[in-house]
């Protein structure tokens, strides 16, 4: 990445016409089963699902990886295009993105994000990919020759950021949904060129930004970008859509784990090894961790309290001193037997916007045999990880409120 590289830019969105907004918004297309997509789609012709999962829109025996998919998604984006459904704007622009879900609001900036940057390590990541969602992220990417899945991006503390994107959102926003879940997504045009011209500076002075959610989607980025790269293409493929919100203003919910069976141990015997890693105190109701180093756990029918022993906790590895490590280090992996939390099916994991309640009735059924509700990853814990240039144990940060997909894609002219 060269000095001159800027880190953001604006680009011309293609996005909902504001009257249009309400019926193309839709949930992120890696959060809805086919099924579930079909069904929120159903009766609704202007659903970016017809977009993101366009195998809604053939049979259900088609592989959802099939040619003919890709072919159905670009076709539904020409339509909704040719039908004055998505508009593009005429100059390149920022967007203000604001997210209220409850009593919890943030503010950020959609942008093109350098692919430079990422693949410089100054956009950071903290995950593992995986090689076939890398190429599915391609595909869909080539077939549109857009970007339309955000990729959700964190900047470090910047009062006069968040002044900037703030100022943008007293005026009159070109979208404002209201989805199901109850979540409103606002979106307002920043197409001044004194501001667009502050906020590349301000933001291009951080010393990097951190990838929260879409590593995926970043690193297709990054492949289209090279494939493209030194073919006379225009340069907009070096850059991917991003939304880039204040690291203080997100929200990491807990991401908790449930395990089938306990390893060959009575509940009696799987308490004696448990306590000799942690201290076990029954509980009358249900455990929500309210620090780090501890976590609720349930086991027949009743709630515990465990808080790991001090001296076990790494306190030096970014990594290792994760709630989410500790609890695989000393409870998951000796006790009950779980090496690969990836590959393992005797695990499974159950996102916070679910519920304590969620891991009782798992456990409940019998389907499962033991719950652990973790304390939530904080935002630091993930950039500390990121810096160090490491990644983190699978399912350890679960971001709410989610991005919803069509409020403005990047075309790559």
């Amino acid at each position: 990445m060269t000095a001159a590289t800027p880190l953001i830019r604006p680009f011309t969105g293609l996005r909902p016409r504001p009257e249009h907004a309400n019926a193309v918004a839709a949930p992120p297309y890696d959060v809805l089963s086919s099924d579930e997509a079909r069904q929120r789609a159903a009766g609704k012709p202007y659903s970016f699902l017809h977009i993101s999962k366009a195998e809604i829109d053939l049979p259900p025996d088609v592989d959802h990886y099939s040619p003919e998919v890709y072919a159905k998604s670009a076709e539904n984006l020409k339509k909704m295009i040719a039908g004055g459904i998505l508009i593009r704007d005429a100059k390149p622009c920022y967007y203000a993105y604001r997210l209220v879900m409850g009593s919890h609001t943030q503010t950020g900036l959609i942008a093109a994000a350098s692919v430079a940057a990422y693949d410089a390590n100054r956009i950071r990541k903290h995950e593992f990919t995986r090689p076939d969602k890398e190429d599915d992220r391609v595909r869909q990417i080539e077939a549109l020759n857009a970007q339309t899945g955000p990729v959700l991006l964190a900047h470090p503390d910047s009062d006069e950021a968040e002044r900037l994107i703030a100022a943008a959102t007293a005026g009159e926003p070109i979208a404002d949904v209201t989805a199901d879940d109850g979540i409103r997504h606002t979106v307002w045009l920043i197409d001044d060129a004194t501001s667009i011209d502050r906020i590349s500076v301000v933001i291009g002075a951080m010393p990097s930004l951190y990838i929260a959610d879409g590593h995926h989607r970043s690193a297709a980025a990054s492949r289209v970008a090279a494939a493209r790269r030194g073919k006379g293409r225009p340069d907009s493929a070096e850059y991917f859509l991003a939304v880039i919100f204040p690291a203080r203003q997100m929200r990491i919910m807990d991401y908790n784990r449930v395990v089938r069976d306990l390893n060959g141990h009575s509940v009696d015997s799987f308490l004696k090894a448990v306590a000799e890693r942690c201290t076990v105190t029954p509980a009358a109701d249900a455990v929500r961790p309210e620090r780090t180093g501890t976590f609720g756990m349930y086991l027949d029918k009743r709630w515990y309290h465990l808080a790991i022993r001090p001296e076990l906790v790494p306190a030096q590895d970014p990594v290792r001193r994760l709630d989410v490590s500790v609890l695989s280090e000393q409870v998951l992996g000796p006790v009950l037997g779980i090496a690969d939390l990836r590959r393992d099916t005797r695990i499974d994991f159950v996102g916070g916007i679910r519920g304590l309640t969620e891991l009782e009735r798992r456990v409940n059924s019998g389907e499962m045999a033991v719950a652990f509700a973790m304390f939530p990853t904080q935002m630091s814990e993930l950039m500390s990880v990121a810096d160090a240039g490491e990644v983190m144990p699978p399912k350890s940060t679960w971001f709410e409120p989610k991005l919803a997909d069509g409020m403005a894609s990047h075309v790559l002219d």
